[in-house]
């Protein structure tokens, strides 16, 4: 079974999105932050995070970035959850090393789609 870190700060979208792969039988871990989510990314080595790009400690942005520079996690799926939609925001977050970029709102078959597209 596959592990999922999923982070957001907004608790009503952390629980759907948490709920949506508990529901398709992913085992998950939630972080409300990204610093958070780095500790827990190394600690408990999930196959994929799944992570909000506005969040006030770190971007999520930042969060990608940093996982993809450490050795211990630079090989973790990363998809980016956001409702930045512009074309410019999906390709920053490319660039900062996201494999896939799911904006808000989605549907539960768009979001489990980009889940099982990088798994």
């Amino acid at each position: 079974m596959k592990t999922v870190l999923v982070v957001d700060d907004s608790p009503a979208e952390l629980k759907l999105m948490c709920l949506y792969l508990k529901e398709a039988g992913y085992l998950v871990i939630s972080a409300d932050g990204a610093k958070d989510a780095l500790k827990k990314a190394e600690d408990q080595n999930p196959d994929l995070v799944i992570t909000d790009v506005v969040m006030p400690d770190m971007s999520g942005f930042e969060l990608c970035r940093s996982l993809k520079k450490n050795e211990a996690t630079q090989q973790l799926p990363v998809v980016i959850c956001t409702t930045k939609n512009q074309d410019l925001d999906k390709l920053w977050g490319k660039k900062q090393g996201a494999d896939e970029y799911v904006t808000k709102p989605y549907t539960r078959e768009d979001f489990l789609k980009a889940v099982r597209s990088v798994l």
